[in-house]
């Protein structure tokens, strides 16, 4: 992501241009290639499965967000249980297979939010 530019001396509010007072303030579009890399990290995780469960943490809604970085990116994730025994080997899985489909560094950050089986779409 590229910072805007500013002219000296004049006054800017995020999401309009300087001198246009009539201007429609600019929005972001859809970015296919920021899409892309983020179903490539999606579908690489595909393969890092709970073992206790026998599913993969995006079929389990583990994974909560993906932050795409110009030199390093972010994965954000819960686990199925608080004091999962499995918590060390998966967050290395996701690590790795999140760094394989980026060809950069990923921090894995563990969230500190219940997971709910109905996110998954299964009831028990």
């Amino acid at each position: 992501m590229t910072e805007p530019t500013s002219i000296p001396g004049a006054i800017s509010t995020p999401g309009t241009t300087p001198d246009a007072s009539s201007a429609e303030p600019t929005t972001p579009g859809f970015d296919p290639v920021r899409r892309a890399r983020e179903l490539a990290v999606l579908d690489a995780l595909r393969s890092v499965v709970d073992p206790e469960i026998g599913m993969n943490v995006v079929e389990l809604a583990l994974i909560k967000q993906i932050i795409l970085g110009e030199t390093e990116s972010e994965v954000k994730m819960i686990l199925t249980t608080p004091f999962c025994p499995y918590a060390g080997s998966m967050i290395a899985q996701v690590r790795e297979q999140a760094e394989a489909a980026l060809d950069q560094p990923v921090k894995v950050t563990l969230l500190a939010e219940r997971w709910d089986p109905r996110d998954a779409g299964l009831m028990w």
